[in-house]
């Protein structure tokens, strides 16, 4: 974004050039950039598009890594399995399951999961060590050419740090049996620095089975820059192990059978392993620039759960084992350059993302006490992609400015099922048109109108399969889904200190992925519509305190009748965050943090409802050398009893004669504590 304001500044000169205006004359107010944020007026395409930095990320505390998305505005971050899981996602009016419809990076690598074992764009972003992250630039609906699938409810990239002002060492123990251990530091090396980092982690938790989490995360990283280029090479590790306590029937704990912190199936749980190479190289000049990235991630996924308990299977029971080994690799170009449209200043950018995954095997199996039984399907899975986009911003006057542009996407699925009659090639592609138009600023406020074509992409095993596993003929499903939504939107610091924004949206989808419960994974469902508003505020009261209030409101349905109702279940509809941030008060620091995660439809027909879920974090920190700090972590501070997730759907216990239409729910995690102790050297 950095870049993006000084081409602004740029264009802003070359305008008043080409009119004759001395750069004193002109309009435009100045771009302030704030510590904790830069979506300062003149910063961004959108009201809903901003930018959060490492300032206000370390003031902050997370419970799960996965928590880090709650930084932007109107995202709620859950879980309704073992910590090693990717967690479920919910934003403007969907329930995202695992990362289905927003798009998530880290530093230029894509991380939601096509064609996956546990469902369509899984996001895991257990193998990120916060503390590296230098900020995170999020947009919300289909209006960047850049973005491309999984990105029609939003996009968040992520990028790390290049060094360390100072090295860390710190230890965290906490409730549950909660310990990490974190080193960090980078150095200087020829004419670049290295960065390295180790983050070891257990947990427990408040499980009757115990989670015995036992994580590892390594980075190591080299960069060199200087005022023109920027060079950077990163590998990254992670490799985790877990137990895991899903959903539960609500009828079981009313009954007193089990406990709110129980299992049905004491042996779900799982292993999962990322390997990352990366490369990112810039150019930046008076002209222009060019910016190239390449990865190349290995991973793997062993995942066990049971659902329904003893639905399908009354003697073994229903777990069953979700299985992958990917290879992902990746290449990314694109320039801009500077130039003028009948004497109007004008950007260009060009670009082409290319990706390629391969699964060999993604399969499935019945399984009991995570000892595999038979095999339900197994397929090798070679999808590969390519997205060329264009984009152009035109400054037509001083206050008034455009971003038009187009990228077409082309998908090619090769699968080869263990399912006589599943395998097969497909190949589709889907163009997306997109305009950005922005007026102002006036009295430091701009306003915005956005409108664009999206899409995600299905299971690759979807578009081929006419066969179920079960026997019975299945219908294979669109490869591509467009989306198209639209918003307007103002974004104002007409008051000193406050950047607040308002917009409000709308998105249409001609299929909707939805998460089956007894299934464990996406299916595509009707086409949907959505809209909603949203309220974005950040107050900086002084030079060590900052106020957030965050409101989100949204509604969901289905646009093609049926019988059962055209509620979309999961459909989050209310969402809001208050908080407060003290960055240095003398040697004191802290914050305190409250979320509301509204209730929701679980069935289509709206007669099954969650309740709202209430949580407070707080963190208070002393400093007692500039070096040597400690912070005090509470998590769901006033220990309510609330859902992080509920499900409505069919199971059966063992002893139950019939199946039961129920509630499953995960409970959020009680009061918790964590102590940290940090050394800078």
């Amino acid at each position: 974004m950095t870049n993006h304001l000084n081409i602004a500044v740029a264009m802003a000169a070359l305008f008043a050039s080409t009119l004759g205006l001395a750069s004193d004359e002109l309009a435009l107010d100045t771009v302030t950039v704030r510590a904790h944020y830069d979506n300062a007026v003149g910063s961004s395409e959108a009201a809903s598009e901003g930018k959060v930095n490492a300032s206000l990320i370390k003031h902050r505390p997370i419970a799960r890594v996965g928590e880090i998305l709650e930084f932007v505005p109107g995202m709620i971050v859950t879980q309704h399995s073992g910590s090693g899981k990717a967690n479920q996602f919910y934003l403007r009016g969907f329930n995202l399951d695992h990362g289905t419809d927003f798009a998530t990076y880290v530093d230029g690598m894509p991380i939601n999961m096509r064609t996956h074992a546990h469902g369509q764009g899984y996001t895991d972003l257990n193998f990120l060590i916060p503390e590296l992250v230098s900020h995170i630039h999020y947009k919300k609906g289909p209006y960047s050419a850049e973005d491309g699938d999984f990105s029609s409810a939003g996009a968040a990239r992520l990028h790390l740090l290049n060094q360390l002002p100072q090295g860390i060492a710190s230890l965290t123990v906490g409730s549950y049996d909660y310990q990490r251990m974190l080193l960090a530091n980078s150095v200087a090396v020829a004419d670049g620095h290295l960065l390295y980092a180790l983050d070891v982690n257990h947990y427990d938790g408040p499980w009757q089975v115990a989670e015995g989490v036992r994580k590892y995360n390594g980075l190591l990283r080299y960069s060199e820059s200087d005022a023109h280029d920027s060079t950077t090479f990163t590998m990254m590790v992670y490799k985790n192990r877990w137990n895991s306590t899903d959903q539960i029937p609500l009828r079981a704990v009313r009954s007193g059978q089990i406990g709110r912190f129980d299992a049905i199936d004491p042996t779900d749980g799982g292993d999962a392993s990322r390997y990352s190479l990366s490369f990112n190289k810039q150019h930046r000049d008076q002209h222009g620039g060019w910016q190239m990235s390449a990865y190349a991630v290995r991973s793997e996924l062993d995942l066990y759960s049971n659902f329904t308990y003893f639905l399908n299977d009354p003697v073994n029971g229903d777990q069953f084992n979700q299985r992958e080994k990917r290879t992902m690799l990746g290449v990314n170009l694109s320039k801009s350059w500077l130039g003028e449209l009948a004497g109007l200043p004008m950007e260009n950018k060009l670009g082409i993302q290319t990706r390629y995954d391969k699964l060999s095997p993604v399969a499935l199996y019945n399984t009991a006490q995570a000892q595999r039984l038979s095999r339900i399907r197994s397929d090798n899975v070679e999808e590969s992609s390519a997205g060329l986009f264009a984009e152009n911003t035109l400054w037509w006057h001083e206050k008034l400015r455009t971003v038009a542009g187009v990228r077409y996407d082309r998908y090619q699925f090769d699968v080869k099922s263990s399912i006589h009659g599943n395998s097969g090639n497909t190949r589709d592609g889907i163009t997306s048109p997109k305009l950005s138009v922005i007026f102002g600023p006036w009295a430091n406020t701009e306003f915005f109108y956005n409108i664009g074509k999206g899409f995600h992409s299905n299971d690759a095993r979807g578009t081929t399969q006419t066969v179920l596993p079960g026997g019975g003929a299945s219908t294979p499903v669109t490869p591509l889904v467009a989306t198209r939504g639209s918003e307007i939107g103002v974004r104002s610091e007409w008051i000193p200190g406050l950047q607040s924004s308002l917009a409000l949206w709308q998105l249409a989808s001609d299929s909707e992925l939805v998460f089956v419960g007894d299934a464990g994974e996406t299916e595509p469902s009707r086409a949907s519509r959505r809209y909603g508003l949203e309220w974005n505020n950040h107050y900086v009261v002084n030079d060590w305190l900052l106020l957030d209030m965050d409101i989100a409101l949204s509604k969901a349905r289905f646009t093609q009748a049926a019988p059962e109702g055209n509620d979309i279940p999961g459909a989050i509809s209310k969402v809001a965050s208050l908080g407060a941030t003290v960055t240095q008060w003398g040697n004191w620091f802290g914050s305190l943090q409250l979320r509301y995660f509204g209730p929701r439809p679980l069935i289509e027909d709206h007669s099954v409802r969650s309740n709202a879920t209430f949580l407070t974090y707080a963190r208070v920190g002393y400093r007692y050398t500039p070096h040597t700090t400690v912070t005090l972590d509470v998590f769901n501070l006033f220990n309510r009893k609330a859902s992080d997730i509920d499900y409505y759907y069919e199971s059966q216990q063992r002893g139950e004669a019939a199946p039961v239409n129920d509630i499953h729910f995960h409970p959020v995690e009680p009061r918790a504590a964590r102590l940290t102790l940090t050394y800078q050297f």
